[in-house]
């Protein structure tokens, strides 16, 4: 779905409004529309506490103007710094995880501050980001605020597993990286067996394997490859230290079946130095 819109979770808090930079840098790229989402949801049937409005009585419509002003103020000025592109906002009702994930059905991709309004500070990801990424039809961008949130001239790194997520990854982080004119990092973990590093030439070859239809289709693009003997969410780590995204698929070879979200890309969302991109097959 590369036309359809980019979403951006948007609450009005600082993460929300870096991840609406980020999203609509990736716009600039791609041309496709964005679309604020604000979640308005009533916390109980007697009061609601919301990001620049006071508390109110359910239903409150002062609140709801306030929240749709917010939106619609946000919309406005990302427009008027990007003429050429097409940024609307819009307000819904209900559970912020679940409106989102039902949202994400239409979209090309969702991006997200790591923590919104609401978030304890010793929190580095918020629930709402990790099951958004967990459950989405499309892929995730979890971006966090801070002086590391991106290295602007680093690479798109992915992390490749041989696995049928980390496939799907490898092609999204292959086409960001067209996309921008920036170098793309392949990384592949391993663990050294009885023979050392003697089985480093059939791993390098199955990543290469995987590269080989992306190398035809972008020949231009800059590609490295790096072996690296450590856990796949340490090298992953590390690498976001001076990348500009970090792109994993949403389980790895280890998976679990029953589980949506895989270890190595729940410790990224919390830990990672860059925006991290958590891609499934819809």
């Amino acid at each position: 779905m590369r036309d359809a819109e980019i979403l951006v979770g948007y609450d009005g808090s600082t993460d929300a409004s870096v991840a609406l930079n980020w999203a609509v840098e990736e716009a600039r790229h791609s041309g496709q529309p964005v679309r604020l989402a604000y979640v308005f949801e009533w916390l109980t049937v007697a009061s609601w506490v919301g990001p620049g409005v006071a508390p109110g009585v359910w239903p409150d419509d002062t609140a709801r103007r306030q929240v749709e002003d917010l939106v619609r103020r946000a919309a406005a000025d990302a427009t008027a710094a990007n003429p050429g592109l097409r940024i609307t906002g819009e307000v819904y009702d209900g559970p912020p995880a679940l409106v989102l994930q039902e949202c994400s059905a239409e979209a090309g991709m969702l991006v997200l501050g790591s923590r919104g309004h609401g978030g304890f500070g010793g929190l580095l990801a918020g629930s709402t980001a990790v099951s958004v990424a967990a459950h989405a039809h499309c892929p995730v961008v979890v971006v966090r605020d801070g002086p590391s949130v991106a290295a602007p001239a680093g690479p798109v790194a992915v992390g490749v597993d041989g696995s049928e997520p980390s496939l799907v990854a490898l092609g999204f982080a292959v086409e960001r990286a067209a996309q921008r004119r920036t170098p793309l990092r392949v990384l592949h973990a391993w663990t050294p067996g009885p023979g050392g590093a003697a089985g480093v030439p059939d791993e390098r070859a199955a990543v290469e394997q995987a590269l080989e239809p992306w190398r035809r289709t972008f020949p231009e693009l800059a590609v490295t490859v790096d072996l690296v003997p450590t856990s796949p969410a340490a090298m992953l780590i590390e690498a976001s230290r001076d990348a500009r995204l970090i792109v994993v698929g949403s389980r790895g070879r280890g998976g679990l079946a029953g589980m949506l979200l895989g270890s190595v890309s729940q410790q990224l969302i919390q830990h990672a130095n860059c925006p991290v991109a958590v891609v499934r097959e819809r």
